[in-house]
């Protein structure tokens, strides 16, 4: 299958373009880079050293056999949109390239109006392009389920019944997102819905949870092929931070009082649900959604385990409770359905103590890197 992967350097496009072109697909990177020129930007980096784009494919290359293409170029300009749609013709093109962090969005108006620009831009761009151009490609957009929010009933996958004043409709499931960046993927999923609708675009919305680990089997195969690994308070997950503060003996900081529960995946589900997703198109038409997430767990419960782990490799290290740079909801009700990539054959990596074993140790054997003025929170809602 020809697919193009944008976003192809960052946290989860990298690893899921290996992965594809292991699997024998014709995969094409396309990314304008931005993410490194925001670690230049914030004054952050990955721990892990990660090689410039083109250093990373022609190690792919040289341990794989496989080509991966690569093209430099922004979503957000249509002229290189169209380009790639009239000239690669992809089957599938799996939606990457956007701004993906909450704090990012909230730093000032600024950010938040350039997270907006790039990824409602963008996105907007792809489907018309899609339209003009490559009308039977699928469209696989990485969502998040951040955009549900947290309410007090089951989160279905995308669409509920809903029966009221004696009628019922199947409608898309209420929003409440967190911050301007989830905002910015409920603009994209009612763009990409209406574009089904009209155009008979073909679109999978992975409504993806949090996106912990370092590793797949791929980036195993030589260091140089290494994932990125963010630990700072903007761009660093909870779980990563979790063990990026581990390793260099800091206090495992949860916001609150560590009550707000999501739902969790390893990036190598992340790669694999890509693949089904791929594998498995929407018919023409049809704006499909699955809740991509194996595991629900709250943000305590994730210290707890880091700070086990810790313990376990001789490290001991306290749970700080700061007060929440952001505002959202504690102790609350946290239920979602998950079952369609499930049906399709994803068989889930769980979080282990092994696992989260393998990732401290990466991350002490790179503490050299870290910069600890940035492992608190700087960015707050209010």
């Amino acid at each position: 299958m020809k697919i193009v992967v944008a976003g192809g350097d960052g946290f989860c496009g990298w690893p899921t373009a290996l992965y594809l072109s292991q699997k024998g697909h014709e995969v094409t990177i396309v990314d304008n880079l931005v993410r490194r020129e925001i670690d230049d930007e914030l004054g952050s980096n990955s721990v892990t050293p990660i090689l410039p784009l083109e250093e990373r494919v022609a190690a792919w290359k040289e341990v794989s056999g496989k080509e991966i293409s690569v093209v430099i170029g922004d979503l957000t300009d249509y002229d290189t949109v169209a380009g790639l749609f009239k000239d690669l013709q992809p089957e599938a093109f799996v939606h990457f390239a956007e701004h993906r962090s909450a704090p990012y969005s909230m730093i000032d108006r600024e950010h938040a109006i350039e997270n907006h620009r790039n990824n409602v831009e963008g996105t907007l761009n792809v489907l018309w392009a899609i339209k003009d151009y490559a009308p039977d490609c699928h469209l696989v957009k990485l969502g998040t389920m951040g955009e549900y929010g947290q309410p007090n009933i089951d989160i279905e996958e995308g669409w509920i019944e809903i029966e009221h004043k004696g009628r019922k409709d199947r409608l898309p499931f209420p929003k409440q997102p967190g911050s301007f960046y989830h905002l910015t993927k409920v603009h994209d999923s009612d763009n990409i819905m209406f574009a089904c609708r009209i155009w008979g675009i073909r679109a999978t919305d992975l409504n993806q949870g949090v996106v912990y680990g370092l590793e797949t089997e791929e980036t195993r195969l030589d260091p140089r092929l290494v994932n990125r690994f963010d630990y700072d308070a903007v761009f660093g997950t909870a779980l990563n931070r979790f063990i990026i503060q581990a390793a260099i003996g800091h206090d495992l900081t949860v916001y609150g009082n560590g009550s707000q529960t999501r739902g969790y995946l390893n990036i190598q589900d992340t790669v694999r649900c890509i693949e089904i997703a791929c594998e498995n198109p929407a018919d023409r038409g049809e704006f499909r959604v699955f809740n991509q997430f194996t595991e629900q767990f709250s943000v305590q419960e994730l210290a707890e385990k880091v700070q086990k782990v810790a313990k376990d490799l001789g490290t001991e290290v306290d749970i700080d409770h700061l007060e929440n740079p952001r505002v959202e909801k504690y102790d609350h009700y946290y239920n979602a359905v998950n079952t369609n990539l499930l049906d399709l054959g994803l068989e889930p990596h769980l979080l282990t103590d092994e696992h989260l074993t393998e990732v401290l140790k990466v991350a002490q054997n790179n503490t050299d890197r870290v910069k600890r003025e940035l492992v608190l929170p700087t960015v707050t809602w209010k």
